[in-house]
């Protein structure tokens, strides 16, 4: 949920978790969040969120409670003012995460298409990271099967691409990343998940946002490096076996 009042932004995501959370757990949690999903190119140093020298978030201290821990906002640059707070709660069986008052330095449009789709793409990642693995949706689906949906897609996406003629390496990567994408998005289910019977879900049965397939996508070749799920472990996703009838939850 995204809130506007005179230029200051109120944001507000939120999922089930399947315990309870303390607030230093919840502040722990976002602290380390920022360097993992990241790669280290973010960190959280101090009170502040910097890339090497440049600091674009500062923080005053936290004030940590039993189930909440929560910053004011004092600056930095992607704030055109001291104002707001940066707030994370657990209770009633869900973690909450919402932004108050922060007024952005970008002006509104160019924020909304830029800053803001990476905080929410963030927060999905961190709250889904916080609710953690256990339990899972569903069945994880073999990994066999994964490889053998997987080629099926690769060779689908290389037929499509074939039909063009010119800068043939630049249109597959299009059509891989439109593809999948869109797949994973809309039902979690590829080409190849319909043969193996699987689908890509998130790890609370949520479908991937855009956002997040895409940050998924980006992640597989360190998968295939590492022979480590790494992209499902990053976004907060799992490959499911798929059970005929089941739907996503919304």
């Amino acid at each position: 949920m995204v809130r506007w009042d005179d230029g200051r932004v109120s944001i507000q995501a939120s999922v089930a978790v399947p315990r309870a959370v303390s607030g230093a757990k919840l502040r722990d949690a976002y602290v380390d969040a920022i360097g993992a999903l990241t790669l280290g190119v973010v960190r959280f140093r101090g009170n502040s969120i910097v890339v090497g020298p440049l600091t674009l978030l500062r923080f005053g201290a936290p004030k940590v409670t039993r189930n909440a821990v929560e910053w004011p906002i004092e600056g930095g640059l992607l704030a055109r003012k001291a104002g707001g707070r940066w707030r994370l709660q657990a209770s009633a069986g869900r973690a909450e995460a919402t932004v108050e008052g922060y007024t952005p330095r970008l002006p509104r449009r160019v924020y909304s298409a830029t800053h803001l789709r990476v905080h929410e793409l963030f927060t999905r990642l961190y709250l889904l990271r916080l609710r953690g693995r256990d339990p899972l949706p569903g069945a994880p689906a073999p990994a066999a099967d994964r490889f053998h949906a997987g080629t099926v897609d690769v060779a689908f996406c290389l037929t499509l691409a074939g039909f063009v003629r010119r800068r043939r390496l630049r249109r597959t990567l299009i059509v891989l990343a439109i593809y999948h994408v869109a797949c994973w998005s809309i039902s979690g289910r590829t080409l190849g998940g319909l043969v193996m019977s699987q689908r890509v879900v998130a790890v609370d049965g949520s479908r991937l946002t855009p956002a997040q397939s895409l940050y998924r996508l980006a992640l597989v070749p360190l998968s295939w490096l590492s022979g480590r799920a790494i992209h499902d472990e990053m976004a907060g996703s799992e490959v499911i076996t798929d059970v005929a009838g089941l739907r996503p939850s919304p």
